[in-house]
């Protein structure tokens, strides 16, 4: 066997298991995982690594190793991004003649490509959701201080997060971390290439009849720099209010929970008379609910998700424990094990992998609101867990691991365009 060089995040003997010595369109099947699959400038295949599925990546060395050190950063940052795993380099093939390098990630379990997140055609109401999710992941990341360079659907995964959807990163090689933070140049720049790069993507969806007709593309794409502008000046901007009415830093930081980001500083400044001060917040990255939920509950939610799981657990705590000062932690324990941990068990194990839990349960929470809507009664739980998983669960596709088309070699533009989308952006 020819020498093989692999740089690991963590030990993996399963690495070695895998048939470097072949060009990566010529894995064999068995090895490989079919998920859906975006578009990219590079060969990506889905396989199995021991209990895990890893999308590897045949690229330049120095793409792959400024990839791999660019993930491992916002891993560190906790910013929305897969986790790189390794690094293979060295490769030959039987004949001798070198293979280029490969970037291993781990697949994100749950997500989707853009093009799977619709079976037919994508509609207003979802686009309008992509669109929101990539503006917030373009936020964070630019929080972070990272200047992405490629910003596009095809580079993001994105996952359900209790009827939204929460965007991540998934291809990092144009992008730079800047410790001292993004100048308003580069973060102009990201938002360019989002809109240019976002209009031509559903231009190709146009033109292959899969967008509903009511979308403008070129208009959606502009509702991402709407988006993205508007939540920035809601999180970064400078207030100036009477000093008597100091109750707005109070409403001002709970406006930034809602949104899902915390406060690492708040700078306060009065004027010269001293009857008005100017507030300005540093947000650091979003997961206020998550946080909370999974200190009190361990589970591990996205944030939307996070927000009405603990809605529920407010009002189980409002209806077994009103009036009362109980601890938190015991009424969330409780909870967990009472309500939530039953509805998990109780879904049949061949459906398991339909939805993640915490989608389960946020899907039956609302379930269960429209029977009791319908009915004009409160619907028990149980009742309609049943209803839920005979009607909606059982006929969702697999969203945990196989989905169609087949994982195979990916290809470069997507043949159903027949225009230069570049000219109309």
């Amino acid at each position: 066997m020819s020498p093989l060089s692999i740089q690991a995040a963590q030990p993996s003997p399963e690495l070695l298991e895998l048939p470097w010595e072949l060009p990566l369109e010529a894995w064999p099947e068995e090895t490989v995982a079919a998920l859906p699959k975006g578009i990219s400038r590079h060969i990506v295949r889905f396989v199995h690594l021991g209990d895990h599925i890893v999308a590897v990546k045949e690229t330049t060395e120095e793409l792959a190793r400024t990839e791999y050190d660019l993930l491992k950063g916002l891993g560190r940052l906790e910013a929305p991004a897969v986790e790189p795993v390794a690094i293979v380099s060295d490769r030959r093939g039987a004949d001798g003649q070198s293979l280029p390098p490969a970037l291993v990630t781990r697949h994100l379990k749950f997500s989707l490509p853009y093009r799977a997140v619709f079976s037919h055609t994508l509609r207003p109401q979802t686009a309008t959701r992509l669109v929101d999710a990539m503006a917030l992941l373009l936020v964070k990341l630019h929080l972070e201080g990272f200047y992405w360079g490629d910003v596009s659907l095809s580079n993001t995964l994105f996952r359900r997060d209790a009827g939204a959807f929460a965007a991540y990163l998934v291809d990092a090689e144009t992008g730079a971390l800047h410790s001292a933070g993004l100048s308003d140049g580069q973060r102009e720049s990201d938002l360019e290439i989002a809109r240019v790069n976002v209009a031509g993507e559903l231009l190709d969806l146009q033109a292959g009849g899969r967008l509903d007709p009511e979308i403008d593309p070129v208009e959606m794409a502009g509702s991402i720099v709407e988006s993205y502008r508007s939540l920035w000046e809601a999180l970064t901007s400078q207030e100036t209010f009477d000093r008597s009415e100091r109750w707005r830093i109070r409403e001002r930081i709970e406006k930034l929970n809602a949104l899902g980001f915390d406060i690492e500083e708040l700078s306060m400044a009065s004027d010269e008379s001293g009857t008005t001060l100017s507030i300005q917040p540093k947000v650091v990255d979003s997961g206020h609910h998550q946080r909370r939920l999974i200190r009190l509950t361990g589970i591990d939610a996205g944030e939307n998700q996070a927000r009405q799981l603990l809605n529920d657990l407010d009002s189980y705590r409002a209806t077994f424990y009103p009036d009362q000062v109980v601890d938190e932690e015991m009424v969330a324990h409780e909870w967990l094990t009472r309500v939530f941990e039953p509805v998990v068990r109780a879904i049949p194990r061949d459906l398991r992998t339909k939805l993640e839990p915490a989608e389960v349960f946020y899907q039956l929470l609302h379930h269960r609101a429209r029977l009791s809507k319908a009915q004009d009664r409160d619907v028990s739980l149980a009742e309609a867990l049943s209803v839920y998983i005979d009607e909606v669960l059982s006929h969702r596709r697999d969203e945990a691991t196989v989905m169609g088309p087949p994982t195979g070699a990916i290809t470069q533009p997507n043949p159903t365009v027949e225009i230069n989308w570049r000219d109309v952006v």
